[in-house]
């Protein structure tokens, strides 16, 4: 057993520590080490870098019993009840770095929806869509330009998403979709035009989810609908007859535009007993899909028969849905201000496999992190986006992002965020987006 020396070690209570981590990159051998219990954070992270004969000392977290440690080990097995002949296990992970303000866009109205894209064209020079209350599609670039707006619905914007690098989809409160062609030509010259709009929910389409592989878009809608489209217009059905809210004469988003052609849905699954909310494809499987609601459900459903497969009961509404490629879960944001990490899976009988608490109000956007299974950003009606790790589920918020600007009194409710490539991504009701950067792979604390 191997033995770590410190200052005043003979005069220090050791306890025996197995030092274990998900990375291979970072591993070490997983023999129990004798350390004093004198160490917090700081010592254990020498340890490990003693252990890895590092030539540039890595800073790590360390968790415990599913939170993160922030005291000393004396401190954490008295407060357990843990004798000193106990072997601790400590998971260690990379330090994470909080995220800095970058930037953010002012907007007319409120900001219901974000989608950054660093699709092939936008690699060079990302850009930021949003949806607003004002009816207008927006796509700015980073220097806070708006390169191109649409308009076209007749009343708020509700959810916006890429298809691709040179088209996207929006949904509203007029109840339609609509697919948008977005050109540029490298400049800050770029145009937005209406490809197709899409008609079939009866009452306010509330979110979006898209799936490259098979050209397909899910739809959630407060009628208690969850809508299958194709990202095709050829390939789309006849529009249904439906009526449709009256164009609104107040906003520009009442200008007459062009006429666009109308189409119907792939399928229209009913299931649900109260406004869908959230509406996923399942990371592996494009024939699958997800959705939840206000009726506290959560459904798994085969797209390709139509057929709901899986229905679980949580004990609250849920507000907001994002998927978790890596880890096989879903995560749910609930009225209850917490996020239940769910397990699709048909053999899985636990509603929850983890809770997330921290929000003060509604959790009504979720993303995950592209670059780490493990970190998870929520958007509440608190005036925040929280940043989580999902192996902590006792320890809270890793960081807790506010609303920077003028003229806020800090109570302005986040409607949305996406955690992509360029940072996490939000907006809300002060009428912006906010950028904050996130540190690249391979970045330290």
């Amino acid at each position: 057993m191997m033995e770590i020396d410190a200052p005043d070690a003979q005069q220090q209570t050791q306890i025996q520590v197995k030092f274990v981590t998900r990375d291979p990159e970072i591993a070490v051998a997983a023999a129990p080490i004798l350390v004093p219990t004198n160490l917090k954070r700081f010592g254990l992270s020498q340890v490990v870098n003693h252990l890895l004969s590092s030539d540039k000392s890595i800073p790590f977290d360390f968790l415990v019993d599913g939170a993160y440690l922030r005291s000393t080990l004396d401190a954490y097995i008295i407060q357990n009840g843990l004798s000193s002949e106990t072997t601790l296990t400590l998971e260690y992970v990379r330090a994470a770095i909080p995220p800095k303000f970058l930037t953010s866009f002012q907007h007319d109205d409120w900001v219901s929806s974000v989608a950054a894209s660093t699709h092939n064209k936008h690699n060079n020079d990302p850009v930021v869509l949003s949806g607003s209350y004002d009816g207008i599609a927006r796509v700015w670039n980073l220097s806070g330009q708006v390169l191109s707006e649409g308009a076209g619905h007749t009343a708020g914007i509700k959810s916006v998403k890429w298809l691709d690098a040179e088209s996207f989809v929006t949904s509203s409160l007029d109840r339609t979709l609509r697919i948008w062609r977005y050109t540029a030509d490298g400049t800050v010259a770029a145009s937005i035009k209406p490809a197709a709009e899409y008609i079939g929910h009866k009452s306010t389409v509330e979110s979006l989810a898209v799936n490259q592989q098979s050209k397909q878009i899910l739809s959630a809608s407060a009628d208690g609908t969850v809508g299958l489209w194709s990202a095709l217009p050829k390939q789309s059905p006849a529009a249904p007859e439906i009526e449709l809210p009256i164009r609104s004469k107040k906003r520009k988003m009442a200008a007459n535009g062009p006429k666009v052609p109308q189409y119907g849905s792939l399928a229209m699954l009913k299931g649900h007993q109260g406004p869908v909310s959230g509406v996923a494809f399942a990371p592996n499987d494009a024939t699958v899909g997800y959705s939840v609601s206000w009726d506290n459900m959560i459904k798994t459903w085969d797209l390709t028969t139509g057929v709901n497969v899986t229905t679980k009961k949580a004990k609250n509404p849920i507000l907001s849905l994002a998927t978790m490629k890596e880890l096989n879960l879903l995560a749910c944001g609930t009225s209850a201000r917490h996020i239940i990490l769910n397990d699709p899976r048909e053999n899985a009988e636990a509603v929850s496999t983890a809770t997330l608490r921290g929000h003060t109000n509604a959790v009504v956007g979720l993303s995950a992190n592209p670059a780490n299974e493990w970190e998870l950003a929520s958007a509440g009606h608190d005036g925040t986006v929280r940043v989580w790790d999902v192996r902590a589920s006792e320890s809270g918020a890793l960081f807790t992002i506010n609303r920077e600007g003028e003229g806020l009194n800090g109570n302005e409710k986040v409607f949305d965020v996406e955690w992509s490539k360029i940072g996490i991504v939000s907006g809300g009701e002060d009428k912006r987006v906010q950028i904050n950067a996130t540190p690249k792979a391979g970045e330290q604390a």
